[in-house]
């Protein structure tokens, strides 16, 4: 959906984005991570045609941001970090005008407004002035301008920014189906814990600079290396040294007590694995799989970098 070719940004004495190159599936969720002054609502703005960059190539779905940019904002929808709404226009003129400036037929306006609302849960609330409404109120009928035309490709700059955690959650399910229905997303956030609810792919940013552009949680096959973690009732100083010598087990950490590992095999050679450690005596209360969290991803991520660099 997104192709991105040695992007590079410049604000007055600093390069925001170094040569940036990558490329964002399409019907997936990416969170943009990285902290403060990485470069993310930059990339962001670059990507939407919002900023025009010293050099390099954008593409979004086939066509060039920075040669065609009107072309590409009728399939993208895109919500800043400070969004702003006309206070005192009902919530269904607010729609109505977004709608209006992407272009859509006047006759598809009323049920494109319909639609929309009933999708955000805003149906109620279309006759109340924008400014009357919660936090979480407002940023649904602004994802609701952004999202109105049904593009394919949706960028949201911290999206859950203020919002509580029932608006949070409520936003987390509204994401995700929004990619079920097709849509491609791009969320910048600087809440893990929260995008790690909804996200396929994790793209972190520092200094400009991608650190890591990655799926999250591969679909794995039966054959395919998979993560599991042990755990047993009771330390066993053996088990390091055992877990080695085990076909298709590559430890990552362990101890007396516990293990993390690559396993590259199916269920059956996983439930083999299993009764081996049994009756070898090994007191097992936990073997199962062990998915890292975005959080936890990211860290190792960073981790990895600043070592590199030493």
């Amino acid at each position: 959906m997104i192709e991105i070719e040695k992007l590079t940004f410049d604000h007055p004495g600093h390069r925001a984005l170094d040569a940036v190159s990558l490329r964002v599936p399409e019907g997936s969720v990416t969170a943009l991570v990285g902290p403060n002054g990485a470069g993310k609502t930059t990339l962001i703005r670059c990507i939407a045609g919002l900023e025009t960059p010293l050099e390099g190539r954008i593409t979004v779905d086939g066509t060039d941001v920075i040669e065609q940019p009107r072309e590409v904002h009728r399939i993208m929808g895109y919500l800043s970090d400070f969004y702003g709404l006309y206070q005192e226009l009902s919530v269904a003129r607010c729609l109505e005008y977004a709608a209006a400036a992407q272009g859509l037929p006047e006759a598809d306006i009323s049920a494109a407004v319909a639609r929309t609302a009933a999708q955000l849960d805003l149906a109620d609330k279309l006759a109340q002035p924008a400014g009357n409404l919660s936090r979480g109120q407002r940023q649904r009928v602004a994802i609701g301008q952004a999202i109105i035309h049904r593009p394919k490709l949706l960028l949201l700059d911290e999206p859950a920014s203020g919002l509580d955690p029932e608006a949070r959650a409520s936003l987390a399910i509204l994401f995700r189906q929004l990619q079920a229905e097709g849509m491609t997303l791009l969320v910048s956030s600087h809440i893990l814990a929260e995008l790690d609810e909804y996200s396929t792919h994790m793209l972190a940013l520092r200094d400009g600079r991608i650190l890591e552009n990655r799926q999250l949680h591969p679909v794995h096959t039966a054959q395919a290396t998979r993560r599991l973690r042990l755990e047993l009732s009771s330390p066993d100083q053996r088990l390091p040294g055992w877990m080695q010598q085990q076909a298709g087990v590559l430890p990552r950490q362990s101890d007396a007590q516990q293990a993390e590992f690559d396993f590259n095999g199916d269920a059956h050679a996983q439930a083999a694995l299993l009764k081996a450690l049994i009756a070898q005596g090994f007191p097992v209360c936990s073997l199962a799989s062990h998915k890292e969290n975005l959080q936890q991803s990211y860290l190792r991520t960073v981790a990895a970098h600043l070592e590199g660099t030493r």
